[in-house]
This record gives structure tokens, C-alpha cells and sequence, in this order.
């Protein structure tokens, strides 16, 4: 099978908007990069080393029989590879990333400065904790704010990221109700709810009952409580929600979830909306994961690992896994092992080996520091402004599913502007790509058709987000007056590849790399 070279630019010689007329097959310093198995070739190696004398196998007989056939190459074109790729990935340093429900906001250098100081960038989990007081003075610093900021009781500080923090927290719950003897194997999560969270209830063996939105997007308490009993352990609701807006009768579904006997897990992906305007404890939440990599501008995606602290109520402290952090009085205490845990603890165990992600910890630490309580806040204040601005810059040209009304950090479109056009989401966020835009996410929450979820964080300046809502009105008016489908239907025609047969990408993906087989041979 010969690589597949869909998407590519076309070559020497090749006509169209796009092409490039050149031998390489390079744009300028826009280089054209081949797979590295065609740059280097299976048959030789970058390294010039003599042929290791034969020992004794000691494989039992697992001996590998061929070749690896991995490609040779030298130090200079490995590096120009990797180089030349990076060149070609868009990222948060190089302009705005206005995924929804996902935050990609500027990393703070301080930030990594901090995370790469000797004795927090070079420490093993395994040296003794002697040898490690500063770090672990740290997470308990960290900790604190934490609950601070959430007005919750405990928290742990282990889990990688946020999905896994929604295991921890379900976990607590799943051991709340089993000191109780309680069995209760239903879990409510609303239909516009996060994948991850009916995925992780569905992973420990809850049956998931969904929760429909009302027509303004939002819960219903009484919707809440007509699906509750006592068979139902917990709740999932995210908020401020993934249509972009803020549950306005949430402590009302937290205390008919109470009555019931259930427990509320907060979906803290959007925590970012609220840090020190809302304490999720103060609204009756028992359990919810904090995404550090989001909230707190550690890096995210590719740039990560992540990590999803989770924070815990009075009625869930007591479950909540080692190691844990307590707050005693004024006071917060780190707890590591089952020797510490003091009366009336029961952990339901270990969600990992170790404590975490401690340069995540670091990393969120210099944040808090670097702000200050007035600084986050105006964060929040923020990235809600910034994701109206872009609401108020289009909403004559683009439709709101929920009505124009304002919302919280992130701003949600439909497709109903683009009926008639012949021109769907999908297109139209890969024109956006031509324009110089990662495009905004698309296609969920999938409580709305054709959804654009638009979230600018509170990074962007007056100037990014004022030329990104020109592109985006430019793009929809070209769209409406219908002159060149082509701008869509064959978009992205500028960037370094080519639009993709998605649908045959998807059902038939080709996942590994063959030489391509001469029509001799094969005969």
C-alpha cells in the first residue's frame, strides 16, 4: 500500500488557487515534508557503527526474524522533519483558538519558568519525602486555594486530567453509598452534557437516564426530580453548561437531588467562567473535577498532561482517594498514606501510584500567585466579556439557538442562518482555516444542528477578537450572497494540505505505512 497523498498540494507543474509551480514541490519556506520511512529508506541507518558480535540469545525462542524496518536517517533530517512539522501545526502561540468548551488560552512563560526549577522539575515520586518538603508544601499550598476557591471540604490531587477526575469523584459517590448500604444503580446526566460523563458512569456500570434541556438550553429542577428515586445515585451536570450558559436553577436541583438521597457531581470543565465569582459549594455540589490545563493556564492538548484535581463536600470528604488534602480549621493537611488517615476516613484507595502532574501544580500555583484573587476573578469577568463581543459582532449575520440573549465564557451558534445556501458547518469551518483560524468546535453540544461553539478565553485582546469577528462576518456574507461555493466546498485550498475525503478517512483509515509493491512483484 503506497502512502496515501489525499489532501496533498498538487505537484510541479499543477494548476488551481493553490498549486505550487515549483520542482521541490516547496512554497517558498513552506517546505513540502515526505513520511520520514520516504525521506529515509528501511535499508539504511544514520549511524555508522560496526556490526555487534553474536551472542547468546536470551529471548526463549521470541527472537525477532526481520528487519524492523524502521528508516535511517541522519541527525539533520530527523530534525528538519520535526522542525518542518511544527511549522505546519496551528497553536495557541500562533493566534486565536476559539475551540468551545475546551479553553485553550495563553501558557504564562513564568509559568513554565516555575515548573522547570530544581526541585520541582527534577524530583522522582519515589524519593523520600525528606527530600521533597518544598514540593509537598506546595501541593498542600496549592490545595488550599483550591477549596478556597470552590468552598468545598476536601480534594485530591491526583487525577490526570478531567475525565479521570470525573472517575474519582463518581468513585466517591459510588463508596458514599455503599458505607450506607444503599444500592442505586442509575445515574441522571442532561442530553447536552460532556461525552466523558455518561461514558463514565456507563464504565463503572450505572445505567444512564438522560435529563432533556428546556428550550432556553438550560435544566429544569422539575425535570430533575420527576426522574429521580431511589434507585439513582447521582447527578452530572456541568455548569456553567456546554450551550455557554449558567444553570439558573441550580442549587434547586441540588437540594431535590439531596432529598433523594443522590449526590451532585459538577462537570468543572468550565470552572474558568466563574473562579471567584461562584463557589460550587455554596450552590449544594458534592463532587467536581477541576481541569488545572483549562482553568488555570497549564498546557493543554498536545502541550500537556493534563490534570483534574477533584474537590469534595463534607458528605464526601471522608471517600475521597489517597492521597488527599483535608482542610482542619484553618489549616489544610496533605494525607498519603493509610497510617494518617484519621477517624471516620474510609478511602475508597489509590486512583494512581503517585500524587499527579506536579509541574501542573506548579504551573497553576504561579497563576493563582501571579493574579491574585481580584486578577482571577477579573479572568472569569473576562473571558464571559470577550465571548459576548463575539456574540454582539455577529448575531445580525448568525443565528443563536437559545435566542439572543447574552452568555457566559463561550458563545453558541446553529445553522439555521446557512439554510438555502448549500453551504453546511463543516464548510464553513474550513474556510475559516483559509482565513488563518483554527475553526471553533463544531457540531456540539448535539442538542443543536449544526452547532458552532465559539469560546475566546480572556487572552484575546480587543484587536484578535475584532479581526477574527470580521473573517467570521466576511465568510458568512459570502456564504448568504452565494458567489463562489468553491470558498467552502473546496476549502481549505491554503493551507499546507488539501481537504480530506473525511467520511472514507473515517471507514477506511489507513493507521500503518507499507512500501508500495512494484506491479512485477506483485504478479
Amino acid at each position: 500500500m503506497a502512502m496515501n497523498t489525499q489532501g496533498r498540494p498538487p505537484g510541479p507543474g499543477a494548476s488551481g488557487k493553490s498549486a505550487t509551480d515549483t520542482f521541490t514541490g516547496n512554497s517558498g519556506l513552506d517546505h513540502e515534508q515526505p513520511l520520514l520511512f520516504e525521506v529515509g529508506g528501511t535499508a539504511k541507518t544514520g549511524v555508522d557503527m560496526p556490526e555487534p558480535k553474536a551472542g547468546k540469545a536470551r529471548l526463549g525462542g521470541l527472537e525477532r526474524k526481520a528487519s524492523v524496518g524502521l528508516p535511517g536517517l541522519t541527525e539533520p533530517e530527523a530534525l528538519r522533519h520535526y522542525v518542518r512539522l511544527s511549522q505546519r501545526n496551528y497553536a495557541i502561540d500562533a493566534g486565536v483558538y476559539p475551540l468551545g468548551s475546551c479553553t485553550m488560552k495563553h501558557n504564562a512563560r513564568l509559568n513554565e519558568k516555575m515548573a522547570r526549577l530544581p526541585g520541582f522539575g527534577d524530583i522522582h515520586p519515589l524519593q523520600p519525602q525528606k527530600t521533597v518538603q518544598g514540593a509537598i508544601a506546595l501541593m498542600e499550598v496549592l490545595s488550599g486555594y483550591l477549596l478556597e476557591l470552590t468552598g468545598m471540604k476536601a480534594l485530591t490531587l491526583s487525577p490526570k486530567a478531567g475525565a479521570h477526575g470525573e472517575l474519582a469523584g463518581m468513585l466517591c459517590i459510588k463508596a458514599a453509598h455503599e458505607a450506607k448500604g444503599s444500592k442505586r444503580n442509575i445515574v441522571l446526566v442532561p442530553d447536552s452534557a460532556h461525552g466523558t460523563n455518561p461514558a463514565t458512569a456507563a464504565f463503572m456500570g450505572y445505567t444512564v437516564r438522560s435529563i432533556p434541556a428546556r428550550a432556553d438550553g438550560t435544566v429544569a429542577a422539575e425535570a430533575v426530580q420527576a426522574a429521580l428515586g431511589p434507585d439513582v445515585a447521582a447527578i452530572m451536570l456541568t455548569n456553567p453548561n456546554t450551550c455557554g450558559l449558567f444553570e439558573p436553577e441550580v442549587a434547586e436541583i441540588a437540594r431535590v437531588v439531596h432529598e433523594a438521597g443522590a449526590y451532585f457531581y459538577c462537570d468543572g470543565a468550565n470552572f474558568n467562567a466563574i473562579v471567584g465569582k461562584v463557589r460550587p459549594g455554596d450552590l449544594g455540589i458534592d463532587a467536581m473535577h477541576i481541569n488545572l490545563h483549562k482553568t488555570f493556564s497549564t498546557p493543554h492538548g498536545g502541550g500537556g498532561p493534563g490534570s483534574g484535581p477533584v474537590v469534595l463536600s463534607d458528605a464526601l470528604a471522608p471517600f475521597a482517594p489517597l492521597p488527599y488534602s483535608i482542610r482542619e480549621g484553618d489549616k489544610f493537611r496533605l494525607v498519603e498514606t493509610e497510617g494518617e488517615v484519621t477517624k471516620g476516613h474510609t478511602p475508597f484507595g489509590r486512583l494512581t501510584a503517585f500524587h499527579g502532574q506536579m509541574g501542573m501544580f506548579v504551573r497553576a500555583l504561579t497563576y493563582m500567585l501571579s493574579h491574585g484573587s481580584d486578577g482571577m476573578r477579573q479572568a472569569s469577568e473576562d473571558a464571559v466579556l470577550n465571548a459576548n463581543y463575539i456574540r454582539a459582532g455577529l448575531r445580525d449575520l448568525m443565528t443563536q439557538p437559545f435566542g439572543d440573549k447574552p452568555c457566559m465564557h463561550e458563545v453558541l451558534f446553529d445553522d439555521a442562518w446557512l439554510k438555502d445556501t448549500g453551504v453546511t458547518t463543516l464548510d464553513f469551518s474550513k474556510a475559516m482555516i483559509d482565513e488563518g483560524f483554527h475553526p471553533m468546535t463544531m457540531y456540539f453540544p448535539l442538542v443543536v444542528h449544526g452547532a458552532m461553539l465559539i469560546e475566546p478565553t480572556e487572552s484575546e485582546s480587543k484587536q484578535s477578537l475584532d479581526q477574527f469577528i470580521g473573517a467570521l462576518r466576511f465568510l458568512a456574507k459570502e456564504a448568504k450572497q452565494g458567489n463562489d461555493k468553491s470558498r467552502f466546498k473546496e476549502a481549505p485550498r491554503l493551507a499546507p494540505r488539501r481537504r480530506l475525503d473525511e467520511t472514507k478517512a473515517a471507514r477506511e483509515p489507513r493507521l500503518r505505512w507499507r512500501p508500495a509493491v512494484s506491479k512485477e512483484a506483485a504478479e
